[in-house]
């Protein structure tokens, strides 16, 4: 019996750990099409005309601190989630008077799932923000490269990302985006 029982646990414990990790690369590859559609935005690049799916089921792991970002808020989040039931559950008068008494009612579990949700979504964008003015800044500060293309020209700019199939490139104020194989050499961003 206990064989079955402890058998019976990891399975349990195995479908979970497969539901949060799948979960947590989901909200990672939301949390990098975030990041790096404001990080290509501030040089003028919607970065969705450009890149496809591929580019961006990559993008948790291409930049450590978008993965790093990613599993902080995971954890932080949900920390925040159980210390607000252990709040309510331990110390209800106190948490009757910071909700109003709002936790009686039938809503409040719908208002309190929204209020969590809102906030996060607001301090993904707020980080967004952040990464895309220290990327800016460290893009800006990088040397430049040099690409020789098939014909021996020689394209320099400094290198601000890149997808599948280009590179774009800050000359000065101007981004060239610098298709990696194709026939087409360069072309402006606006």
């Amino acid at each position: 019996m206990k064989e079955e029982d402890s058998k019976n646990s990891f399975e349990i414990i195995a479908q979970q750990t497969q539901s949060v990790i799948t979960i947590a690369y989901v909200f990672g590859v939301a949390v990098g099409m975030i990041f790096n559609f404001h990080k290509f935005s501030e040089f003028g690049i919607n970065i969705f005309d450009y890149a496809d799916v591929f580019d961006f089921l990559i993008v948790p792991f291409a930049d450590p601190k978008i993965l790093l970002f990613t599993l902080v808020s995971l954890l932080v989040s949900y920390l925040l989630f159980k210390a607000d039931l252990f709040w309510r559950e331990k110390h209800e008068k106190s948490y009757t008077v910071m909700s109003l008494g709002w936790h009686k009612k039938d809503w409040y579990e719908k208002f309190r799932f929204a209020a969590f949700s809102g906030l996060f979504v607001y301090y993904l964008f707020i980080a967004a923000n952040v990464y895309t003015v220290d990327s800016s800044e460290k893009i800006r500060k990088t040397a430049p490269i040099n690409i020789r293309l098939v014909d021996n020209e020689i394209i320099s700019g400094v290198l601000i990302g890149k997808t599948a199939n280009i590179l774009f490139l800050l000359k000065g104020d101007e981004v060239k985006a610098v298709p990696i194989s194709s026939l087409v050499k360069e072309f402006d961003i606006k």
